[in-house]
């Protein structure tokens, strides 16, 4: 169940129309998280001018995405043991 609240579309600067939504506060970890997620899409958005609404990609190209991805991950997951256990291979 959600608690968000659609507030629809309000206005901003540069005459640039977004949607907003009401959030409640969880607690810090679940709110840095969500803004985390709203950040991480507006630099999508700016950056590859479209969102994950977009519907010009198949199927395999979003698996393709996703894979690529998770790799990037266990890359990053390796590199931080690596650090930790202080070697470097």
């Amino acid at each position: 169940m959600t608690m968000n609240r659609d507030l629809g579309t309000i206005t901003i600067h540069d005459n640039v129309p977004i949607q907003k939504r009401e959030v409640p506060k969880a607690d810090s970890v679940v709110d840095a998280i969500v803004d985390k997620f709203i950040s991480r899409s507006n630099v999508g958005k700016a950056k590859y001018g479209t969102t994950l609404d977009r519907e010009d990609w198949s199927l395999e190209q979003w698996i393709d995405a996703a894979i690529e991805e998770q790799m990037d991950n266990i890359l990053y997951l390796q590199k931080i043991k690596t650090i930790i256990v202080g070697k470097k291979k």
